[in-house]
């Protein structure tokens, strides 16, 4: 009796928590899921990247040093910063911060030191990923926040769906696609759900733990109260200085020196990010990060270098809980190269939208009919914004993407249209289903049209690529862009099964 109980309470818990939040977690998981390819995806959103790999350890005297001093145009920086190139991202992203405040950044051919031409877009690194873990909401830090209550929700909601379903094991062995479709969204909702429980967990868990002085700020206020620097440079063995009073310009120490000692500290690791502090000063100082591909824990074992005479100011192991937290921010995540791993993060991240998305359908389906009985229409909004947080969603990204193809790459603040575009597209959804309900007067919202639409689009963007690059998949893979020929694969994949659920959808009676 008392299990009994404890299982409808746990059911009650699951339903809900679920309900308030899958909009916000089909969202994170979306985004996260792209994310796991955000360098090849932007790889195809920005063409003048396509470029073969520099073979060889990185020169900064001769890839670097010369875009850094075009950039300048002999202006004074504050300081400057460089993402060097790696396997999964042939070209170099240098970022300057002037004096007067002003903030430039290009891309770089490492192959012949160059700035390349403006992005035009902000790709997959800096638009999928920022609105993946703060949903590009910004103003005092509202988008953690609502993100971080999601996850939270999210891992009472899976330790409450454990309880409720007793044939846990039984669930990951049972789809019946043939059934009704009530039947069949209720198999793969607790397939995908049994099936990548422990990465839905994990993956919830350290999202929470590596934004944990947001979150949980009471240990670190404790330990360093009004000092948040000073917390950050003891637990994560980070450093700083200020400008020396003394204008007086001073000679730079060489950067490849620096480099080569560290890839001996570190035992031949390479590095993946340079920073220099307070360039042309006697107290300016070079931050060198170690690259993560070659392990799971995201410790950058950064080391500090004088910028005058380059010997080390800084090199301090992580102490043990910031090596802890920084090996779940490793795997949560997974920029390590390991290509069957990674693609297993994105298979379990999209099973996580599917668990998501049919959990909402099987929710609003129900709660329709049930109002649909009891003569009420509070349904509209209900079914409204779930088809305005699964097919809008997926929707507005490849509308994005199309977008990126068809807009001119010398047009101005294309990277902002970009954006609009999403924005425009993902709540135009909304507003069709909105219309479409208040039309048929009847509890059913436009899925199927809506995976028409993804269909074609999906369809044509990389016909798009293709006519504005020259870039057909087989002469990507000639060329060695596979990165470029993954996306356009992908693309198509989710064409087809766009086109697939929309039948399916159809035949279901949710058209």
């Amino acid at each position: 009796m008392m299990w009994k109980q404890l299982r409808q309470s746990m059911l009650l818990v699951h339903t809900w928590t679920g309900v308030v939040t899958a909009s916000v977690l089909l969202v994170v998981f979306w985004m996260g899921s792209l994310s796991v390819f955000d360098r090849e995806i932007d790889r195809w959103m920005m063409p003048d990247t396509r470029i073969a790999a520099e073979p060889g350890a990185v020169n900064m005297a001769r890839q670097i040093m010369p875009a850094v001093a075009a950039l300048a145009q002999g202006a004074p920086m504050a300081e400057w910063s460089v993402f060097l190139q790696g396997p999964r991202m042939p070209v170099a992203r240098l970022n300057l911060v002037m004096e007067d405040g002003e903030e430039r950044s290009r891309q770089v051919d490492p192959r012949s030191a160059t700035l390349l031409a403006p992005a035009g877009s902000y790709g997959a690194t800096s638009f999928f990923f920022p609105m993946h873990y703060r949903l590009q909401l910004s103003f005092a830090g509202i988008g953690y926040w609502i993100v971080g209550l999601a996850g939270m929700a999210m891992l009472a909601a899976l330790v409450a769906g454990v309880i409720v379903h007793v044939r846990i094991f039984r669930d990951l062995f049972v789809f019946r696609p043939h059934k009704v479709f009530q039947r069949s969204a209720l198999d793969l909702h607790n397939l995908c759900g049994v099936a990548a429980l422990p990465f839905h967990f994990l993956i919830v868990l350290s999202g929470l733990v590596i934004l944990f002085s947001i979150y949980f700020p009471a240990g670190m206020h404790a330990l360093y109260p009004n000092d948040r620097q000073g917390f950050l440079n003891d637990a994560l063995a980070l450093y700083q200085r200020p400008p020396s009073p003394d204008k007086t310009v001073v000679a730079q120490a060489l950067l490849d020196p620096m480099l080569a000692r560290a890839r001996q500290a570190w035992g031949d690791g390479e590095p993946s990010y340079v920073r220099v502090v307070h360039p042309g000063n006697r107290h300016s100082y070079v931050e060198v990060s170690r690259a993560t591909a070659d392990r799971v824990s995201l410790d950058e074992q950064t080391i500090y270098f004088d910028g005058v005479t380059g010997a080390v100011l800084k090199y301090v192991p992580l102490k043990p809980a910031a090596a802890v937290q920084r090996y779940l921010s490793g795997m949560h995540f997974a920029l390590f190269e390991h290509r069957l791993l990674r693609w297993l993060y994105f298979a379990a991240g999209l099973a996580g939208c599917v668990m998501l998305a049919t959990g909402l359908l099987l929710w609003s389906r129900k709660r329709a009919a049930r109002h649909a009985r009891e003569g009420r229409r509070g349904a509209v909004l209900v079914m409204v914004l779930t088809c305005f947080g699964t097919t809008g969603l997926v929707l507005a990204t490849v509308a994005m993407l199309a977008a990126n193809r068809l807009l001119p790459p010398a047009l101005s603040h294309k990277a902002e249209l970009e954006v609009s575009v999403f924005m425009l597209a993902w709540l135009g959804s909304g507003a069709w289903s909105g219309a479409v309900l208040l039309w048929r007067r009847r509890p059913a919202v436009p899925w199927a049209q809506q995976c028409w639409a993804i269909a074609g689009l999906a369809l044509a963007a990389p016909l798009l690529n293709w006519l504005g690059t020259g870039d057909w998949p087989w002469r990507s893979l000639a060329t060695g862009q596979t990165a470029v020929a993954g996306v356009d694969a992908a693309l198509w994949l989710l064409a087809l099964l766009a086109a697939w659920t929309a039948q399916r959808l159809g035949r279901g009676g949710l058209a």
